[in-house]
């Protein structure tokens, strides 16, 4: 078997050779410009093609090409009409860019560059405008999404998907810069990343503005993500921005647009009251890429394993007199119980046991069907629908999905959350915000518990209903919302609205904007009052992300909600999106260069530029299925393949396609590797003892849903990521241990997560003390004692216990005499007794 580099099927060099990421943040607005740099070094001219991710919510809103010292500026065509444009330059010679969305998830993006003559260079810019997500401790999130993992086909799925070609990310060919620019009205505190960054440098005296820089040796091998800290907490804003001079009064680019962004304040009284009721649904992907590492290092938790501990503590934490269910799904979908039912002693223990059980085992990413069976249960009366969905976000009918959510958000509200490096950020933020719900990611070194800990104090705050928006303008001046109207609204969470603003006013003219709501039957408002006056350089931002918030809404709102779109809203769509250079699913970014006047002579051959994907998924999804190759919609033309081999202690290795299947068959150069390859296209039964339903359906295009079967539900979680299970935490432990009504046992396992022997602690007890109410006791000193730097994971199921003790009378010296056993100074109060 011939060994060899990251090469295409004909043995030929990948033509990217950089990309260079400018970030430019300001206040909670992030710009950011990408440079790609292109060479040809073989003898024919070619067509690179170059499928990758970007935000879900980003608005593209500029692609150019230099070539020498031409530049072209694309434009914004309708699909079809860039295609035709396109192939049309390409077939008469010319050179041609092309940049497109994909239709069934916005956050994938396909790159063109044709006719890229032998020994030429290129370089194509292209820009996109989106705003960072408030995070729980006030910081901003940013992600340049990099790992662009597999993405499922589910069985029977219309529409073809986008062709993608990846690979490990040790082996990206091309390398990347990534330097930032922060600038706000208030000091710039921090800035954190999951990548390892140069220090932050600041600008002025007053820290408003600093710069930052990706350190040198990027791996690939995750998102680039970055925290930005400021030191006041944030504050209602609103910037109004100047149309665009050359376009017409009225229209979208002509008139003033505002962007309002809210921070609604709860009264105290109202937050401190949690809600006592409420049907939890819990929906758990098991699909064979969650068996792979949380963070791309092999000494890590798998995704399954983090998630099981979650689902534990989250159960631990719900409310006595709440009902649920836990479901989990891969190629087929199982639940727990027929129907959600009363949460008690009882129905904890099995939803615990058959949790614990749970294996990354079920094949493919199916998630419509469960969703589908979840909304067909008919709601408890008084017991609020709270559905909270895990997965790491690998599938390609991302808008189906999103739609069904959208479809049944009357009944419920979905908090989201994406696991692992690459998962879909416009999956887990569309399921959440048509959910009226609350996303969360979990990167690189997060811990999970956290997160979902603060959804579920979300999901239990209560629901704020009524929700209505006053505008109070100036007589000559319209509004025209941009924004579809608010659904959801949580404490310290930041809503945002766009409107257009039509007619003449002076700079000097003053609008309000009043929220008003209705929580736990209280009337609330909350008002802000701005300026007309518009802002300085703001170079469209605000219009550009209003733009794209109107045309995903149009684009939500579609005719049958199966991907079949309205024909008046898809010319609505191509018409916004062409007025404001914005893309959209029906649009596309081309730019032809006609200056070349001698056409480019020869067979024009393709090249697919790979994305890194997590080292776990390709180790896995490489090793059980050699020379994979992703739909190629040019027949003929290469593409990349690959096959990979893994063993313990060596680097994967990479052969051409040629001869890699039958090597793999006997086991090939590593001994001990051929039972994994045994069990490839077996159905594995699931822990739980049903089959996941086989698909024999291979698709054209993308990766088929038999093709990711027999890939992931052959390899268990062992196979997947050859990963050291790290010991099980000591808080987790405790955590475990605690009943349904938020007591204790006294007995040697509460006793060694304490560390001490069962005899010390019973011998301790101050006399007639029931056990349970001195286990409780001691359990709360120790999370107060030690474990106050993850007070957020414990904090509902220490609310619980010390609801439980109240109900005891606990006499307070059992307090003194637990300080005195376990070497604590916590005070009685700090306890909440």
């Amino acid at each position: 078997m011939e060994c060899c580099g990251l090469l295409t099927a004909e043995k030929e060099p990948v033509p990217l050779k950089s990309i260079e990421v400018e970030l430019e943040v300001r206040d909670h607005v992030a710009t950011v410009v990408s440079t790609l740099s292109y060479e040809n070094k073989e003898d024919k001219p070619l067509e690179a093609v170059f499928v990758f991710p970007l935000p879900g919510d980003a608005a593209v809103c500029h692609f150019s090409a230099q070539i020498g010292q031409t530049q072209i500026i694309a434009v914004v065509k309708e699909k079809q009409q860039a295609h035709e444009e396109y192939d049309d330059a390409l077939s008469s010679g010319q050179q041609a860019f092309l940049l497109e969305e994909s239709e069934q998830s916005p956050d994938i993006f396909t790159l063109s560059v044709g006719s890229l003559p032998p020994g030429e260079s290129a370089s194509v810019r292209l820009e996109y405008v989106t705003e960072l997500a408030v995070q729980a401790d006030d910081g901003l999130r940013f992600c340049l999404p990099a790992v662009l993992n597999p993405r499922y086909q589910p069985q029977g799925s219309g529409g073809a998907s986008v062709q993608v070609t990846s690979v490990p990310a040790s082996l990206v060919p091309y390398s990347l810069s990534f330097s930032v620019r922060v600038s706000s009205p208030r000091p710039v505190s921090k800035v954190e990343s999951s990548s390892s960054l140069e220090p932050l440098q600041y600008l002025n005296t007053e820290q408003t503005q600093a710069t930052v820089k990706l350190a040198a040796g990027h791996k690939f091998d995750r998102d680039v993500e970055l925290l930005i800290y400021y030191k006041d907490a944030h504050q209602p804003t609103a910037v109004v921005e100047a149309g665009q001079a050359s376009a017409e009064p009225g229209s979208l680019m002509g008139d003033p647009v505002v962007m309002l962004s809210l921070y609604p304040e709860f009264p105290q009284s109202v937050m401190s009251s949690l809600a006592s009721c409420g049907e939890f649904v819990l929906l758990l992907d098991r699909s064979g890429s969650m068996g792979c590492p949380m963070s791309g290092g092999k000494q890590t938790e798998t995704r399954i394993a983090s998630a099981r501990d979650t689902l534990m503590l989250l159960l631990k934490s719900l409310p006595m007199g709440c009902y649920f269910n836990i479901y989990s799904f891969g190629s087929s979908f199982q639940h727990i119980f027929p129907k959600s039912v009363e949460y008690s002693e009882k129905s904890l223990e099995e939803a615990l046991k058959t949790v614990q059980a749970m294996q990354a085992d079920l094949g493919g990413t199916e998630i419509i069907e469960p969703l589908k069976h979840i909304y067909s249960q008919p709601c408890i009366p008084n017991q609020p629908r709270q559905l909270f969905v895990f997965t790491d976000g690998e599938v390609c009918n991302t808008k189906e999905v999103i739609n069904l959510v959208k479809k049944n958000s009357g009944s419920h509200r979905c908090f989201s959350f994406g696991i692992g490096e690459g998962a879909s950020s416009a999956l887990i933020n569309g399921l959440a915000k048509e959910g009226g719900g609350h996303a969360q990611f979990i990167t690189g070194s997060d811990r999970m518990q956290p997160k979902v800990m603060q959804s579920l104090k979300f999901s239990l705050q209560p629901a704020v209903k009524d929700i209505s928006v006053k505008w109070d303008l100036p007589n000559i001046v319209s509004v025209t919302l941009l924004s579809p109207p608010i659904t959801a609204i949580f404490q310290g969470q930041r809503s945002l609205i766009y409107a257009q603003l039509s007619g003449q006013s002076s700079n000097a003219a003053e609008g309000c904007v009043t929220v008003k709501y209705s929580l736990a039957g209280h009337p609330s408002e909350n008002k802000l009052h701005f300026t007309l006056k518009p802002a300085e350089d703001t170079g469209l931002t605000v219009h550009k992300l209003g733009a794209r918030t109107l045309i995903r809404s149009l684009e939500m709102d579609k005719g049958d909600g199966e991907g079949q779109c309205d024909e008046g809203v898809k010319e609505k769509v191509v018409e916004l999106s062409v007025q404001s250079g914005v893309s959209s699913s029906f649009t596309a970014f081309i730019a032809v260069n006609k200056g070349n006047n001698e056409p480019i002579q020869g067979p024009l051959m393709r090249r697919n530029i790979p994305t890194p994907m997590m080292w776990s998924i390709s180790q896995s999804f490489m090793a059980s299925a050699p020379a994979v190759q992703y739909g190629n919609k040019l027949g003929s033309m290469p593409v990349l393949s690959w096959a990979c081999f893994s063993i313990d202690s060596a680097p994967a290795v990479l052969a051409c396609k040629k001869g890699a299947s039958s090597q793999a068959k006997s086991g090939g150069f590593f001994p001990g590797i051929k039972k994994k390859f045994q069990a490839v296209g077996k159905q594995k039964k699931s822990s739980l003892g049903m089959r996941a339903a086989p698909h024999q359906a291979p698709r054209q295009d993308g990766m088929s849903s038999s093709m990711y079967d027999s890939t992931y539900s052959s390899l268990g979680e062992n196979d997947c990521t050859l990963s050291i299970q790290p010991p099980r935490d000591p808080l987790l432990q405790l955590v475990s241990l605690q009943k349904a009504s938020g007591c204790w046992l006294l007995d040697p396992d509460l006793a060694a997560v304490l560390g001490k022997t069962s005899e010390e602690v019973e011998n301790t007890k101050p006399p007639l003390v029931n056990q349970a109410v001195w286990a409780t006791i001691l359990a709360l000193i120790w999370l107060h004692g030690f474990k106050m730097d993850a007070k957020e994971e414990w904090e509902l199921l220490a609310m619980k216990a010390v609801s439980w003790l109240r109900a005891q009378n606990a006499p307070s010296k059992c307090v003194e005499a637990g300080n005195t056993l376990l070497g604590c100074n916590v005070q009685k109060d700090a306890l909440g007794l």
